[in-house]
């Protein structure tokens, strides 16, 4: 019999998704939470550090704490 695959849980947007892989890149986060390619992903920090960007080619390690993303359309930073 297989050993049970572990899931790796994370959230975008505060829906949760789950994963069989310990590592997923940044795009691999967008496409599994249908966000769309040209938003930015950030994951979320704890306490007063500020959030950090992942670029779509960073890998992101899913193992212990669940981490919580978001993902922001472009041009919402920045001057008008």
């Amino acid at each position: 019999m297989a050993a049970e695959e572990k899931k790796y849980e994370f959230f975008v947007d505060g829906k949760q998704y789950k994963t069989e892989k310990p590592h997923l890149t940044g795009a691999e986060i967008k496409t599994i939470a249908s966000a769309p390619a040209n938003y930015q992903l950030f994951l979320e920090e704890e306490g007063d550090k500020p959030d950090r960007p992942i670029p779509d080619n960073e890998t992101v390690d899913l193992q212990g704490k669940i981490k919580h993303f978001f993902a922001v359309p472009p041009a919402t930073f920045g001057g008008a």
